[in-house]
Protein backbone atom coordinates (compact mmCIF):
# COMPACT_ATOMS: atom_id res chain seq x y z
CA UNK A 1 0.00 0.00 0.00
CA UNK A 2 2.73 2.38 1.13
CA UNK A 3 3.88 2.43 -2.75
CA UNK A 4 0.70 2.64 -4.22
CA UNK A 5 0.06 5.87 -1.74
CA UNK A 6 3.37 7.25 -2.72
CA UNK A 7 3.01 6.51 -7.06
CA UNK A 8 -0.44 8.07 -6.57
CA UNK A 9 0.85 11.11 -4.71
CA UNK A 10 3.37 11.62 -6.82
CA UNK A 11 1.07 11.47 -9.50
CA UNK A 12 -0.92 14.31 -7.91
CA UNK A 13 1.88 16.45 -7.71
CA UNK A 14 2.65 16.26 -11.15
CA UNK A 15 -0.83 17.16 -12.18
CA UNK A 16 -1.38 19.91 -9.17
CA UNK A 17 2.25 21.37 -8.56
CA UNK A 18 0.96 23.90 -6.17
CA UNK A 19 0.32 20.93 -3.75
CA UNK A 20 3.05 19.23 -1.24
CA UNK A 21 3.61 15.87 -1.47
CA UNK A 22 2.51 15.73 2.26
CA UNK A 23 -0.80 17.35 0.72
CA UNK A 24 -1.03 15.33 -2.11
CA UNK A 25 -0.27 12.03 0.03
CA UNK A 26 -2.93 13.86 2.59
CA UNK A 27 -5.60 14.31 -1.23
CA UNK A 28 -4.82 10.67 -2.26
CA UNK A 29 -5.29 8.76 1.28
CA UNK A 30 -9.07 10.97 2.12
CA UNK A 31 -9.64 10.19 -1.65
CA UNK A 32 -8.82 6.03 -1.47
CA UNK A 33 -10.68 5.74 1.83
CA UNK A 34 -13.88 8.24 0.45
CA UNK A 35 -14.44 5.81 -2.47
CA UNK A 36 -14.16 2.71 -0.19
CA UNK A 37 -16.21 3.87 2.49
CA UNK A 38 -19.35 4.81 0.28
CA UNK A 39 -18.94 1.87 -1.86
CA UNK A 40 -19.32 -0.13 1.35
CA UNK A 41 -22.32 1.73 2.01
CA UNK A 42 -23.93 1.22 -1.00
CA UNK A 43 -23.62 -2.66 -0.01
CA UNK A 44 -21.31 -3.49 -2.72
CA UNK A 45 -18.63 -6.02 -2.13
CA UNK A 46 -14.80 -5.02 -1.87
CA UNK A 47 -13.55 -5.41 -5.70
CA UNK A 48 -9.49 -5.23 -4.39
CA UNK A 49 -6.54 -2.10 -4.32
CA UNK A 50 -6.57 -2.46 -8.08
CA UNK A 51 -9.91 -0.81 -8.35
CA UNK A 52 -9.68 1.80 -5.68
CA UNK A 53 -6.48 2.30 -7.32
CA UNK A 54 -7.84 2.57 -10.43
CA UNK A 55 -10.70 5.14 -9.62
CA UNK A 56 -8.16 6.91 -7.50
CA UNK A 57 -5.78 7.35 -10.25
CA UNK A 58 -9.11 8.28 -12.46
CA UNK A 59 -9.90 11.33 -10.29
CA UNK A 60 -6.47 12.74 -9.91
CA UNK A 61 -6.73 12.40 -14.09
CA UNK A 62 -9.55 14.33 -14.16
CA UNK A 63 -9.78 16.86 -10.67
CA UNK A 64 -6.36 16.68 -9.79
CA UNK A 65 -5.76 20.32 -11.01
CA UNK A 66 -8.99 21.42 -9.59
CA UNK A 67 -9.34 19.57 -6.27
CA UNK A 68 -10.03 22.35 -3.92
CA UNK A 69 -12.68 23.06 -6.37
CA UNK A 70 -14.70 19.97 -6.74
CA UNK A 71 -14.32 18.84 -3.49
CA UNK A 72 -14.38 22.60 -1.70
CA UNK A 73 -18.24 22.00 -0.38
CA UNK A 74 -17.87 18.45 1.07
CA UNK A 75 -17.18 18.66 4.83
CA UNK A 76 -14.99 15.23 4.71
CA UNK A 77 -12.40 17.08 2.77
CA UNK A 78 -12.51 20.86 4.15
CA UNK A 79 -9.42 19.77 6.45
CA UNK A 80 -7.76 19.19 3.38
CA UNK A 81 -7.89 22.94 1.47
CA UNK A 82 -5.25 25.70 2.09
CA UNK A 83 -6.11 27.87 4.14
CA UNK A 84 -4.72 31.41 2.33
CA UNK A 85 -4.47 32.79 -0.92
CA UNK A 86 -6.08 30.99 -3.97
CA UNK A 87 -3.27 29.79 -6.50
Amino acid sequence: MEEIFHNLAEELRRKNPYLTYEEARSWVEALWEDFETTRARAGRSFKGQQVTERIVREWITRFGDKLHEYFSENPKFQHLLKKGPKH
